[in-house]
């Protein structure tokens, strides 16, 4: 008898540790004015994963319902941890988890699959038919990604480990999917990226877009993320259009969270892009290197960014989107186009 109740109190003890992390977790965001958890509406949340410690950077979604768990864009792997408390405070085990959805492959929204399958082999990854590859064998993508982040790389973003074949759904667009007990239209929604696509549950009114409505905290500037190598204005315009034929009352954006003034918003994201990529078009025709018109590209966003919000929130959009990486998409697509040598 004394053996079973030394076991039941070793017991009792792990699950006191299982919810310490929680707990400090959970005080930490309170401290920074934001949760864990957040609602959109039952059975559809998100994760503040709270990027290197800070709030408002990366979400992830959850949906959840009697057909089971789905995540959208669960993050880096350097977000896992607070990923899975997330998923403990919403009371669901990996096991409930069926589908991962990716709107696309960046490492900020798709680093931790492969990571999560090694542990989790049952789970489906539904993906573009042109990111699948790189999910399947990512060298080309982590070569990109060290190419920009240097030694870095492993700081920022984590492992980004390979996902099964067998595991993966291809998409193309124009579907229509069955996860977490909900129906959701899936479009093809380029601009960004060529394989990025978008989620839309109709009963809720809620598009998750990931990077196709750009990022916004906190009510802020409404700012393009174009880093190279797939922007394209015109995709992106044509799938802003797609997106609004969808009527949605809310927009998930992964940088960051709800938005329900959607047209104002898709239309700001719109005209600060064709800001954007006539700055980098004037810098291109200026003499100079790539790395001297980043560094001027960058000063510029920062000053127009200044005059849109506070300092604070500014420090912020540079975490979601680091402003000398996003010239380089603009410069790309403007060479392609001819616009310049």
């Amino acid at each position: 008898m004394r053996r079973r109740g030394g076991g039941c109190a070793r017991s009792v003890d792990r699950s006191r540790e299982s919810r310490r992390p929680l707990a400090h977790y959970e005080r930490a965001c309170a401290r920074q004015g934001c949760r864990l958890v957040n609602t959109l509406t039952q059975g559809l949340t998100w994760v503040d994963l709270q990027f290197h410690g800070r709030p408002q950077v990366i979400a992830a979604a959850l949906v959840h319902g009697r057909g089971g768990v789905a995540i959208i864009d669960p993050g880096p792997t350097t977000c896992l941890q607070t990923l899975e408390l997330g998923l403990q405070a919403s009371g669901i085990r990996w096991p409930d988890v069926r589908q991962i959805l990716l709107t696309h492959i960046h490492l900020d929204h798709a680093g931790a699959t492969g990571t999560i399958l090694r542990e989790h082999p049952h789970i489906s990854v539904l993906v573009h038919e042109r990111g699948a590859r790189h999910m399947a064998d990512p060298s080309r993508l982590i070569e990109s990604a060290t190419r920009i982040y240097g030694d870095r790389m492993e700081h920022f973003w984590g492992e980004f480990a390979p996902v099964p074949t067998s595991n993966l759904v291809p998409l193309r667009g124009g579907e229509r999917i069955e996860v977490g007990g909900r129906t959701f239209d899936v479009a093809y929604t380029p601009g960004h990226a060529a394989h990025h696509v978008s989620f839309f549950d109709a009963s809720s009114g809620i598009a998750f877009v990931g990077d196709t409505a750009g990022v916004c905290i906190n009510g802020g500037y409404v700012l393009p993320p174009t880093p190279a190598p797939d922007i394209d204005v015109e995709l992106w315009t044509a799938s802003v259009d797609r997106i609004l034929a969808w009527a949605p009352a809310t927009l998930m954006l992964t940088h960051f969270g709800p938005v329900t003034t959607v047209r104002p918003h898709l239309a700001a994201l719109l005209e600060n892009l064709k800001t954007t990529s006539g700055v980098a078009l004037s810098l291109l025709k200026e003499a100079g290197t790539d790395e001297e018109r980043s560094r001027a590209f960058a000063e510029k966003l920062r000053h127009v960014l200044r005059s849109h919000m506070t300092e604070s929130q500014v420090t912020t959009y540079v975490v979601a989107a680091a402003y000398e990486h996003l010239f380089s998409g603009l410069a790309r697509y403007w060479r392609k186009k001819g616009a310049v040598a």
